[in-house]
């Protein structure tokens, strides 16, 4: 990792800003990434799960999708989506056992990985690090958790409105001029990966974003999309419309 002192302090960069390293110092953080080796994949890589059984990887830069899929009909539901100082699969890092999940590259992606044994013992070893994993991973259940809820009890368009406002960015001190609410991770996704995490299928996707757009509540522009009237999307996502109607999507 120090023969590329440039990327060697990218990565000391991304990780100062993951909460998996929130306030952990310097010599903790050079510790780490002495054990590190740097990675990369393409965009649209299909990564075989067989390979978290050895390595634990931190992503850098670049987004990824981790997937559940039914080998008999090829229908897919996003568990994760994950960008810069997340963790790839901790299930693996906590338990030996073989996890039947698929992480495929969303964008060209860059990596560090280290022995999974390493990991385990720098876990041990740091009860610094722990103070921050712990909370870190219960996050990641709360995820799971919100998941199973939206497909349990919300209709498809309350769980696509409910989608796109956890990814809604915070607002800026001062941004009352910003004509809109960016997005982060989801922000260029198309309507297929968005169908993905909502456990929908792209065509009922594209019909309620098209909604969305014709009622102002969201506006594209070279694919991006920009969240215009808040207020109405939080509407949508508590099962109403704008006008104070329910809601009635029950399309798969």
């Amino acid at each position: 990792m120090k023969i590329d002192m440039d990327y060697y302090a990218h990565c000391k960069a991304r990780l100062a800003e993951s909460p998996l390293f929130d306030g952990l110092s310097d010599a903790l953080i050079d510790d780490m990434l002495g054990m590190f080796r740097r990675e990369s994949w393409r965009r649209g890589v299909q990564l075989d799960p067989a390979i978290f059984q050895n390595r634990f990887y931190l992503l850098i830069d670049g987004r990824v999708e981790v997937m559940r899929i039914n080998p008999e009909t090829g229908r897919s539901i996003t568990l994760y989506l994950l960008g810069p100082g997340d963790g790839i699969d901790l299930i693996t890092l906590l338990n030996s056992q073989p996890h039947e999940v698929t992480p495929v590259a969303l964008d060209d992606v860059s990596l560090i990985s280290v022995p999974l044994d390493e990991a385990r013992a720098w876990l041990q070893n740091h009860p610094e690090f722990n103070r921050n994993f712990l909370p870190y991973l219960g996050e990641q259940m709360r995820k799971i958790e919100d998941l199973a809820t939206d497909l349990a009890l919300h209709d498809t368009m309350t769980r696509l409105a409910r989608l796109i406002l956890r990814h809604v960015k915070p607002e800026r001190a001062g941004g009352g001029g910003q004509q809109g609410r960016h997005l982060h991770l989801i922000n260029d996704l198309h309507d297929e990966s968005l169908a993905r995490m909502v456990g929908s299928v792209r065509q009922v996707v594209n019909r309620h974003l098209q909604h969305w757009r014709k009622q102002g509540i969201l506006h594209k522009h070279h694919f991006q999309t920009v969240v215009t009237e808040l207020e109405s999307l939080q509407a949508y996502a508590e099962g109403t419309s704008p006008d104070g109607k329910k809601t009635s999507s029950r399309s798969a």
